[in-house]
């Protein structure tokens, strides 16, 4: 299916008008970019790379797509559009990175036609897979090792909750109860049952709880959990172990007190044998209430509505802005939107003993020496050349990669509260002392 609507319009009367007075084809150099990062964040990790790269090759316009343009663009603008192939190059962070302000998360090069027609397509990819997962990897941080399932499917848009459940993977979470995730990515599905399961077995005489566990366990194994608050927390313990015995896998908690709930279950079960079921925890929990609950013996944390709603994953604050046109530095000046011109790289600077330092913005080329004692490594990569994929990432790597950079973070760095972030950004233009 085309990609190619899945954008603004202005980007094609833009089109048009360059078209028109002959400045497509000059050689441009768009980048995406945060001025700032949201506010209470003090690192943001790339997500989307992956997605966009793919979205890039579907970016044609068959007749189909051109008439819903017809209406407003002239002979010339359709006829070019007919045969429209990105064919430039890409570089950018690779998924998993950290990013912090003005750290280059993607150059695209070519005509200004090429170009100018990406910037929805790459900023709403990347705005939103990179807000989930720099959201999700401070509840991976919070967390503190124990697992995390994503399970904000109902709580978005369909598609949006695929993409969602990619990106909370790559930052660290087990799994996801989204399907088409697992299907699209390998993203681990999870999940088991809700509370219609168990208002289900219910009968003249009233709720059968036993009745509805013993037909989860009876299809699903001694292995599953089993959602104990539909009606009283300590008898549905109770008649889950009576159920599926001591080796139950465990047990759901979506209601309630949690902290106070917790250790009750966990003393419960504790006292029925059950010492190795597990305790799930589930409501509306983000990663200030999984922070309060590292504390409590919770095993796993199910996060939904903060993980993929606006007020949990703000937007990553990207932007695609021209910083090159035929090889000369253009760059905006507006009041508090000004941009660095120039196409630009970047690496990361870091003490022998690994912990990030600084970010270094350089121009494309030309990194900076490195201080005596201290270690670099090259951020940007080359993703699309001539408009072919060249970079070839699995999510297993991107995961990995969010777990170094989380673990080689300043210990502040890693802090909920509003501050700073983590590292510092040093931008270096061409003929300063530092380049």
């Amino acid at each position: 299916m085309s990609t190619a609507l899945l954008t603004d319009k202005y980007e094609l009367t833009m089109l048009a008008a360059a078209l028109r007075d002959g400045s497509a084809h000059r050689r441009c150099t768009f980048e995406v970019f945060a001025r700032r990062l949201p506010d209470g964040r003090r690192y943001g990790v790339v997500a989307g790379t992956g997605r966009f790269v793919e979205a890039l090759a579907q970016f044609t316009f068959d007749e189909q797509t051109l008439a819903a343009v017809s209406d407003f663009l002239d002979a010339e603008t359709l006829a070019y559009l007919s045969e429209f192939r990105f064919g430039g190059d890409v570089d950018g962070y690779p998924e998993g990175e950290l990013f912090f302000p003005n750290s280059p998360v993607l150059s695209v090069r070519g005509s200004f036609a090429e170009c100018v027609v990406l910037e929805t397509l790459a900023l709403s990819i990347l705005n939103h897979d990179s807000a989930i997962a720099s959201a999700a990897a401070r509840m991976v941080s919070a967390a503190g090792g124990r697992q995390l399932i994503e399970m904000g499917s109902r709580r978005t848009h369909e598609q949006a909750a695929v993409a969602a459940a990619r990106a909370a993977w790559i930052a660290g979470f087990s799994g996801s109860s989204n399907l088409a995730a697992q299907q699209r990515y390998g993203v681990p599905a999870l999940g088991t049952s809700a509370h219609a399961f168990t208002l289900l077995h219910t009968t003249a005489d009233g709720p059968d709880e036993r009745a509805a566990f013993a037909a989860q366990v009876q299809a699903l194994g001694t292995g599953t959990t089993l959602l104990v608050d539909t009606y009283d927390i300590t008898a549905g313990v109770a008649n889950a172990i009576a159920v599926a015995g001591p080796e139950l896998g465990a047990v759901r908690i979506d209601s309630g007190e949690l902290a106070i709930l917790v250790r009750q279950v966990r003393d419960q079960l504790d006292s029925l044998g059950a010492t190795g079921t597990k305790i799930v925890v589930s409501s509306d929990l983000d990663e200030f209430a999984i922070a309060a609950l590292r504390a409590e013996p919770v095993d796993s944390y199910g996060v939904g509505t903060s993980l993929v709603t606006g007020s949990g994953a703000p937007t990553a604050g990207l932007v695609y802005k021209l910083v090159e046109v035929d090889g000369v530095t253009v760059q905006k000046r507006s009041a508090h939107k000004a941009s660095a011109g120039g196409r630009k790289q970047a690496m990361r600077i870091a003490k022998p003993s690994g912990t990030f330092v600084e970010e270094v913005v350089h121009p494309a080329g030309q990194p900076p020496p490195t201080e005596d004692g201290f270690t670099s490594r090259p951020l940007t990569v080359e993703l699309v050349r001539a408009g072919r994929p060249v970079h070839e990432a699995t999510l297993a790597q991107a995961r990995a990669r969010v777990a170094a950079g989380l673990g080689s973070l300043p210990w502040d760095g890693l802090k909920l509260s509003k501050g700073d972030p983590a590292i510092p950004t040093r931008v270096v233009t061409p003929g300063s002392p530092a380049s």
